[in-house]
């Protein structure tokens, strides 16, 4: 990681942090009086090869004995009304801070993913988690909405782990890479700029590649898709 994109995350969290802590302390009063405790969803993530770290956010969804792969239509009815208001928000993401800080993400980056997929697509993955993974990032501003759309549909675990690892995951992974092989401070701040402008926007104003003529993202190769496909 470059030293100038790990100083301004230290510093840009601290800068967050201070205004914040009060937020986050009234969003952690609140869910223990009506969800109680645990607070935080703490879930294994991977931040290289071999590299776990303990993802953090505000708890959205009911507990159950076991939970486990992505979320789809299938555990929509486990999302709380508090939980809707927090992801639509993306407050429950704030105590990603902390994850900043202790060095196991970035601002900016691929989102976090579980080890079975590092261990599925270990040289695809060991070019995207050269970078620290992100709270936001380019596959994140371009794919998000396209990907919720996919998996709300899903209706069981197992057709939202088929629908992520065929649709989605290739599409999300060809994007990582682009940004990987293009990264930038410039880009972070751009990347910043348009989620920050999604999040307290109720218009969807998401940059999109263009089919012909110039496009601000370079074209680059898919990734192996699962089962062989392509992305």
């Amino acid at each position: 990681m470059p030293t100038s994109k790990r100083l301004f995350d230290i510093v840009f969290a601290i800068l967050l942090l201070i205004p914040l802590s009060l937020l986050m302390g009234v969003v952690t009063l609140v869910l223990l009086v009506t969800q109680g405790r645990p607070i935080f969803y703490a879930a294994p993530r991977m931040r290289g090869p071999n590299r776990p770290f303990t993802h953090l956010k505000f708890r959205t969804m009911l507990c159950t004995e076991t939970d486990s792969g992505v979320t789809g239509g299938h555990k929509k009815w486990r999302i709380t009304p508090l939980g809707h208001f927090l992801r639509r928000t993306r407050i429950d993401e704030l105590p990603q801070l902390f994850n900043i800080l202790k060095g196991d993400m970035s601002f900016v980056g691929p989102r976090p993913t579980i080890r079975e997929y590092v261990e599925r697509y270990p040289s695809i993955y060991g070019q995207v988690l050269k970078s620290r993974p992100g709270v936001t990032g380019l596959a994140t501003l371009i794919y998000h909405r396209h990907e919720d759309r996919i998996l709300a549909s899903c209706k069981s675990a197992e057709d939202t782990e088929r629908a992520y690892a065929r649709r989605c995951l290739p599409a999300k992974l060809k994007i990582d890479l682009i940004y990987q092989r293009h990264r930038s401070m410039r880009l972070d701040l751009w990347i910043l700029w348009h989620t920050v402008k999604i999040v307290v926007s109720s218009r969807d104003e998401r940059p999109r590649r263009r089919r012909r003529g110039h496009s601000y993202l370079p074209v680059g190769p898919s990734p192996r898709a699962p089962n062989g496909s392509r992305g």
